[in-house]
């Protein structure tokens, strides 16, 4: 009989992956922070804030189910506090742990300060297996904590229907209002965009929402693009994947980033990705092929991307997904995993 006891944060990304990998196990337990209204797994909600009370508590309360659930795998998310809580409480249990890095655990997290630092690197030296969803990060893991070990790379696969429509003169961006995806930057250089007047019927449809949505709106306000700009708020994946399909252009620009879910939502939904230059967008696109790769944020770099061939960016990009980015090519890169740890 094969169990699985996840640990992890209440949020989506936690649920696609248990979606991802449940028929592989005969029971599932979920260790979180939060129960989940919308998802029906069994689940116990524990604290996993870093307090000195709860390296005792929360520790404690897992080792616990881990007793009493006897799980066949323990599957950490996140090389943060719950790595850290979960990894401490499955030692000396000889039950096999396989931890998966998220983006922000290994790109900002130790950057932060000292003792993160070392949290994250005995999260990756204690745990048996390491999964990351770039090549790029996992030589940053590696880096961090002297690893020789082999990480596997894959990612949770895209959940994303493209919408057979003609395509639009639509500039899509769909990243969290915060500081670290530069929203404002994209609204800078729609405007630079905008001044040909060859891309005057052009519009820029930002969705999300966040701490920094009001202060978009008022930059849009101010560069008189109230017209051309529409914000969409957070919307819902149908909404999502109507978007993608009708914009022939969708922009991500932030200043770190893992390989983004979202980046390959709109490779599959036929955009020609725009996105900033990092390692993890290196993997996916080949500027000036299948997308362009922002170096300089102060140039016209949308603009660039109107000399790209759409239709043989759309063949690149698909065939691409369908070989790494779907849920059947990245289910069968984890349950090969859990069937080497189960050996």
């Amino acid at each position: 009989m094969r169990k699985l006891l996840l640990v992890g944060s209440n949020t989506i990304h936690t649920y696609k992956y248990l979606q991802l990998v449940e028929d592989y196990f005969d029971e599932i337990l979920l260790i979180t922070n939060e129960k989940s209204t919308a998802y029906d797994y069994p689940a116990i909600e524990l604290s996993f804030k870093l307090k000195i009370r709860n390296f005792f508590s929360t520790v404690q309360e897992i080792k616990k189910h881990i007793v009493s659930f006897e799980p066949s795998v323990i599957h950490v998310h996140q090389a943060n506090s719950y790595g850290l809580f979960a990894l401490l409480a499955s030692r000396n249990t000889g039950i096999p742990t396989v931890l998966t890095a998220w983006g922000s655990d290994i790109l900002l997290l130790p950057k932060t300060n000292f003792l993160f630092k070392k949290m994250v690197q005995f999260n990756l030296r204690t745990a048996d297996f390491l999964t990351s969803d770039s090549t790029f990060m996992a030589e940053e893991m590696k880096k961090l904590a002297s690893l020789k070990s082999e990480i596997v790379i894959a990612n949770f696969g895209i959940d994303v229907t493209p919408i057979p429509c003609e395509k639009e003169n639509i500039i899509y961006s769909n990243r969290l209002h915060k500081k670290l995806y530069r929203v404002d930057k994209i609204i800078d250089a729609f405007f630079r965009f905008k001044e040909n007047p060859n891309y005057a019927d052009w519009r820029l449809v930002i969705a999300a929402t966040g701490t920094e949505t009001e202060a978009l709106k008022a930059k849009v306000a101010n560069l008189k693009l109230l017209k051309d700009v529409e914000f969409v708020g957070w919307i819902q994946k149908e909404d999502n994947e109507r978007w993608y399909s009708k914009a022939k252009i969708w922009v991500s620009i932030p200043e770190s980033d893992a390989t983004s879910i979202s980046l390959l939502e709109a490779m599959a939904c036929g955009c020609i990705p725009v996105v900033s230059d990092l390692p993890a967008n290196r993997e996916w696109i080949k500027s000036g092929v299948n997308g362009i790769i922002a170096e300089n944020l102060e140039s016209n770099y949308i603009e660039k991307a109107m000399e790209i061939n759409q239709v043989r960016a759309m063949e690149i990009n698909q065939k691409r997904i369908a070989l790494d980015g779907t849920k059947d090519a990245n289910r069968k890169k984890f349950l090969e995993l859990y069937q080497k740890m189960l050996k």
